[in-house]
């Protein structure tokens, strides 16, 4: 986790980030979301909302209120499905007659890897999964979507989950939790994949950047830095299990108590979800392997 920073904006208020759009915190406060989810309003006239945010009726008042007499939904788009950002989006669609658009279904976007881990039902996971998630509307890696004054991008960006998108405006990136400026993002297979989370980085940084609009926290105004960072630390994170392995073998559990030191308890849990994501991206590179079958709680040896 990054240093704590001065984001503390007022909750359920649009406030005007740039010419065009507008950004209103969701009341769901945690050490995972941080001070709440980001909901978007972008353009002037017809609307899109980007990630509506979690099921809470002052929060879908609050998006209602933000739309002027002149102004109306017209997309509501969903970047990925957890419940801290997809759930509000049938509600709002429901009173604005807007569609939902969003990569696909819950387990959308997945590796053949993680697929088959799944089918396995031995590595957990399945942390904060909108399961009920339907949207109206698929959007591929690609998709140009087309509003009132304003065009996005769909760049899909599995890692955090596999069906989680970008969405570039311009020079500008709303990234989700793909890259946020507060905190790394949560990795947990099988909806997270860390192999495909450094792909995503990747695509990210063979673009020019002027500003990354996150899931959580404030805006990211050096995206290149930021990205660099985020590649250098997943990187040492590996080298540091790389390095405990090469003394013995060892489990998620036991690796993330001893390279995650200064993390606060509530945050442990977490951090144990990325090591198993470490040992599963090492272990398709050819660098550990489990001891026997791959668990969650599988003991790993170093290759």
């Amino acid at each position: 986790m990054m240093p704590p920073d001065d984001f503390n904006p007022a909750i359920g208020v649009a406030d005007t980030l740039e010419p065009g759009l507008r950004r209103i915190v969701a009341p769901n406060p945690s050490p995972m979301t941080y001070r709440g989810t980001n909901t978007y309003l972008l353009g002037t006239g017809g609307l899109a909302v980007i990630d509506p945010g979690p099921e809470d009726q002052t929060h879908l008042e609050a998006i209602l209120s933000a739309v002027g007499p002149d102004q109306h939904i017209t997309h509501i788009i969903v970047t990925h499905t957890h419940l801290d950002h997809s759930p509000l989006a049938r509600p709002l669609a429901e009173r604005t007659g807007a569609p939902v658009l969003a990569f696909g279904g819950p387990h959308a976007g997945r590796s053949a890897v993680m697929e088959e881990l799944a089918r396995g039902e031995s590595v957990g996971g399945g942390e904060g999964i909108d399961t009920e998630f339907v949207c109206d509307i698929e959007v591929t890696d690609g998709t140009r979507i087309n509003g009132d004054g304003w065009t996005l991008e769909a760049i899909h960006t599995p890692g955090h989950i596999g069906n989680h998108l970008c969405l570039a405006w311009g020079d500008a990136c709303l990234t989700a939790d793909h890259v946020m400026g507060w905190a790394t993002s949560l990795v947990s297979p099988p909806d997270g994949d860390l192999t495909d989370f450094m792909a995503s980085c990747a695509r990210l940084q063979a673009r020019d950047w002027r500003v990354f609009y996150p899931g959580h926290g404030a805006p990211v105004t050096e995206p290149a830095a930021r990205l660099d960072w985020l590649v250098d630390h997943r990187m040492g994170r590996e080298a540091s299990i790389l390095h405990h392995l090469s003394q013995g073998p060892a489990t998620a559990a036991a690796l993330a108590a001893a390279i995650y030191t200064e993390t606060p308890p509530a945050l442990q849990g977490a951090a144990t979800r990325n090591v198993l994501a470490h040992l599963v991206d090492l272990t398709g590179k050819g660098r550990a392997a489990p001891v026997g079958k791959l668990t969650a709680t599988a003991t790993f040896k170093a290759l």
